[in-house]
């Protein structure tokens, strides 16, 4: 079975799309996850093209193993984050997915993308709060307790640190300037 490993695949949409373009194209996907796209066994596979139908809807090939790695990283954040599925610290919690020693993992995603792992989720935690706070169905204390935070208070002095305004001020602006959870780093 051949696979890809793709950049920028951050959300059930973004699967949908890429395997309906894949399928237009005539390529035959078996499967298809956050990152990754695999193709039935003995599909004709023509990089170049997946190549153009990537970068046409906003995705990028990996090829490097650093890059490959630093994806798979990203991915498992935010599928943890939109899962709600980081109950454990956050070390413990990418090395159970990736069965990698921690310090490799943080030290390539540090020198690669200039920021911490913890810095790039609390940037996905800030962006998702941003999003929850635009529905305006949650109190700001349920908004930190999706987000896994031990207070309300917590969330509120990261958010206002990231954003320069606090939470409830990013409500009445209604001036929502959210970044897609790919564009984070």
């Amino acid at each position: 079975m051949t696979s890809v490993k793709v950049k920028n695949m951050v959300c059930d949409r973004c699967k949908s799309v890429l395997k309906s373009e894949l399928e237009k194209n005539g390529f035959h996907v078996s499967h298809i996850e956050l990152g990754e796209v695999q193709f039935e066994e003995g599909s004709d596979i023509e990089m170049n093209k997946i190549r153009e139908i990537l970068t046409g809807n906003g995705f990028e090939l990996v090829m490097d193993e650093k890059e490959q790695l630093i994806s798979e990283i990203k991915n498992h954040l935010i599928v943890g984050l939109q899962d709600q599925d980081l109950n454990q610290n956050l070390s413990e919690y990418l090395v159970d997915r990736m069965n990698k020693d921690y310090s490799v993992l943080s030290k390539l995603f540090s020198a690669h993308k200039g920021i911490t792992i913890e810095k790039y989720f609390i940037g996905l935690k800030i962006e998702k709060a941003k999003e929850l706070v635009q529905m305006g169905d949650r109190t700001f204390s349920e908004i930190a307790y999706q987000l896994g935070y031990t207070s309300s208070s917590h969330l509120a002095r990261q958010f206002k640190s990231a954003t320069g305004m606090s939470m409830g001020t990013y409500q009445k602006a209604r001036e929502w300037n959210r970044k897609p959870l790919d564009q984070i780093v």
